[in-house]
């Protein structure tokens, strides 16, 4: 069983995020710097296990504005010019499921991982599917389709695969980078598809309901949450949707989807 959560500071008060007129931090100067942008739950991902150990005076949180993201930002940190991406150690990082391992086997805090073997094998197997279930719902937002069968069955996936643990709500019965790689997604295809599409995804799933439930409860996570209709007013604007009902959508609207996917 892994240890439990330290105890969460006062909120934090997150800075402004840099755009294309800021100057850059005192790169490279010891300081350990999270590369986030608060929307992005590519980002939301390292920015809570971050929380969840407890590392908010360990590592710096820098907000980049995507929209107008600094040209010294591709220039001089991360040359992929996407987030996250972790400056530590005179070294940059990128790629969301790696930096969630790195922080989590470099950093102190509770381990988010189990010495299970079944359950870290189980852990590997989510890890890898993540990707495919991202797009297989971010796809069907744009489907002509009600819900197609893809999102039907991915999500179904997911249901199944929070019931092979009976012994927690969550995929591994305690919180783990599992729980941290999905929820971001789960969060915003849950009000996604209620609005885009009025499809509830927790109907007659009840342990994506109660997954949901109980990740809220944890203040590592509710601590990045935004607003949901900030969230769905950003996934419009992304798509060049300005109203609904989902008819307005066009089909030429599935060229976003890389890019949304990336850049979120």
């Amino acid at each position: 069983m892994a240890a439990a959560a330290p105890a969460s500071p006062a909120k934090e008060v997150l800075p402004p995020s840099l755009t294309s007129s800021s100057e850059p931090p005192p790169l490279f100067d010891g300081t350990t710097r999270l590369y986030v942008a608060y929307h992005c739950p590519y980002a939301q991902r390292t920015w809570i296990t971050r929380n969840y150990k407890g590392l908010q005076d360990k590592i710096k949180i820098v907000g980049i504005d995507l929209e107008d993201r600094p040209a010294w930002y591709k220039e001089k940190v991360y040359s992929e010019n996407k987030v996250p991406s972790l400056e530590h150690n005179n070294q940059v990082k990128g790629e969301s499921l790696d930096l969630v391992r790195y922080i989590d086997s470099n950093f102190e805090g509770p381990a988010l991982l189990p010495d299970d073997s079944e359950k870290q094998q189980f852990a590997e197997e989510l890890l890898a599917y993540s990707d495919a279930f991202n797009k297989a719902l971010f796809s069907s937002l744009v489907s002509k389709e009600q819900v197609p069968d893809e999102a039907v069955a991915a999500l179904d996936k997911v249901e199944a695969a929070l019931a092979k643990f009976n012994d927690g709500p969550f995929f591994l019965g305690q919180l783990s980078l599992v729980d941290i790689a999905y929820v971001p997604f789960i969060e915003r295809f849950y009000i996604f598809f209620s609005d885009i599409k009025t499809y509830d995804i927790t109907k007659s799933r009840p342990n994506i309901e109660k997954f949901i439930e109980e990740v809220d409860k944890i203040d590592a996570y509710a601590e990045t949450k935004l607003d949901p209709q900030f969230l769905l007013e950003h996934i419009k604007k992304k798509f060049g949707v300005r109203h609904f009902p989902w008819s307005a959508w066009s089909v030429s609207s599935a060229k976003f989807i890389p890019f949304y996917i990336l850049h979120i």
